[in-house]
């Protein structure tokens, strides 16, 4: 009798996630991280990758893109962001380590596709902390000229390396400052401008900014949500802490799921204030922001002078030290990841006994992000770049991590679970298609070139017989 075979590559051993450091070892990795992390440090790091007040910097830049409809771009953001959520919470009870999208599609589908998952992940976190010092540098240099741009970058990426080598505990406690921070602030700018609309300033109360039916189009709203996006991303660092949280795979899942709930109605509510307090819609829309500070004149509206700065300052802190402090320690774990898996040079897999972190790891995200924000502040277009290019990065990561859930669970594994291994997937990719059709030209080319030039490599590696492999898998 004739036997037939399946294409799928053989599944890995069984593993069913626990809440100890056992975890990795079932991965034929040692634990070298330490677990120090609960819940909320998780959740805090979560929303301050976010930044609960990110739409003050790219507020203009989505009211144009929107014509006016920003509280629907972050809605439907959040709808895109939640979708993302569940699957990455399927994928780390899976496979509990560092690493996020580079080792779930590796173990999930096989070892080159997370090479290149990880190769589309890089242009996205490698970017990162670059752009978050330059939008803040340029937010302290326009607030104290004396002191120029490139002065405020090196101050802020040598301060946050300095945090981040001391050890999570700091880099913890630090976010956590900030994050309360932030929430004062936002909570000052919602109740003076609901006040200031209450009292007929702007537009008056109105929920224009959450649908237009005069100027709605499916084109304008998915190319919204692709700038709208960069608010929501960091929450998928989160899954960077894998090997750092003393609560098992679940709790990494309910920390990204509950900080996304958290920071998308913080998103909403205060986006639709300022969108009612815009002093000229349509000169917004036609003109668009260029000099970022559409956000800062909509609170100028709303309480004058004061709330103007203070919001201001507050978002080039924010960005420069609170978000760029975790957006290095994620990609340090994302280098750390592919430096174990000999995908990237062995020393920056180096493990710090005393601190616990990846030491060389940290300090090339700071050495690039240095010289890429140096070189993006020499540009006027610098800010623009950056954010679509990281933007794009991110949609082809998050594709990789849906498709890795149906491959695994679905085809692998025969899940019946049809929700959330088959539909849940599929309509995130199906959304994230659209955003990507829509985003930004330059984002588009230099994100698929980007790709390109991963596959590349992975052909050149395999030529030489270096073909991608995870510890506990073949190739």
């Amino acid at each position: 009798m004739h036997h037939t075979h399946s294409p799928l590559p053989p599944p890995p051993p069984p593993f069913e996630a626990t809440t100890n450091v056992d975890d990795l070892i079932g991965f034929v990795y040692q634990p070298q991280l330490r677990r120090t992390l609960g819940l909320w440090p998780l959740l805090a790091f979560g929303l301050v990758f976010m930044v609960p007040i990110a739409p003050f910097g790219i507020f203009g830049g989505v009211f144009a893109a929107s014509s006016g409809m920003v509280a629907l771009a972050y809605t439907v953001g959040a709808l895109v962001m939640l979708l993302t959520a569940c699957s990455y919470t399927q994928m780390v009870r899976a496979f509990p380590m560092a690493g996020s999208v580079y080792n779930y599609a590796g173990r999930g589908i096989g070892p080159r596709i997370g090479f290149l998952a990880g190769w589309a992940m890089l242009l996205d976190y490698v970017l990162v902390p670059g752009l978050l010092s330059l939008i803040a540098a340029v937010a302290c240099h326009a607030a104290i000229p004396p002191l120029p741009v490139w002065m405020w970058i090196v101050g802020f990426l040598l301060l946050n390396t300095v945090i981040n080598l001391c050890g999570l505990r700091l880099t913890a406690r630090v976010t956590s400052a900030f994050l309360i921070t932030e929430l004062v602030v936002l909570a000052v700018f919602l109740a003076v401008g609901v006040w200031a609309l209450s009292q007929g300033r702007g537009q008056g109360l109105s929920l224009d900014p959450v649908f237009s039916p005069d100027t709605f189009t499916w084109p304008v709203l998915f190319t919204a949500v692709s700038v709208a996006v960069l608010s929501f991303l960091g929450f998928d660092g989160i899954s960077m802490l894998a090997e750092e949280n003393r609560g098992g795979s679940r709790q990494i899942g309910v920390a990204m799921t509950g900080a996304l709930l958290l920071v998308g109605v913080l998103f909403i509510a205060q986006t639709w204030v300022a969108s009612l307090l815009v002093a000229d819609p349509a000169k917004l829309i036609a003109d668009g922001d260029p000099d970022g500070t559409a956000f800062y004149d909509a609170a100028r509206v709303a309480g004058g002078h004061w709330l103007a700065t203070l919001t201001a300052v507050a978002t080039a802190l924010a960005w420069g030290i609170a978000n760029s402090l975790v957006a290095q320690v994620s990609t340090s774990r994302l280098l750390f990841a592919m430096a174990r898996d000999q995908q990237l040079p062995r020393f920056l897999a180096r493990v710090s006994v005393r601190r616990s972190v990846p030491v060389n790891a940290v300090l090339l995200v700071a050495a690039l992000s240095m010289v890429l924000g140096l070189y993006m502040a020499s540009r006027s277009d610098g800010i623009a770049v950056l954010s679509s290019l990281i933007n794009f990065g991110a949609i082809i990561a998050f594709g990789t991590l849906h498709a890795s859930v149906i491959w695994h669970h679905l085809l692998r594994r025969r899940s019946r679970r049809f929700a959330v291994h088959l539909l849940i997937p599929v309509a995130g990719i199906g959304i994230l298609g659209a955003v990507a059709i829509h985003a930004n030209i330059l984002a588009q080319k230099v994100g698929l070139t980007w790709l390109g030039l991963g596959l590349l490599v992975l052909i050149a590696l395999t030529l030489a017989g270096h073909s991608p492999r995870l510890s506990g898998l073949g190739a």
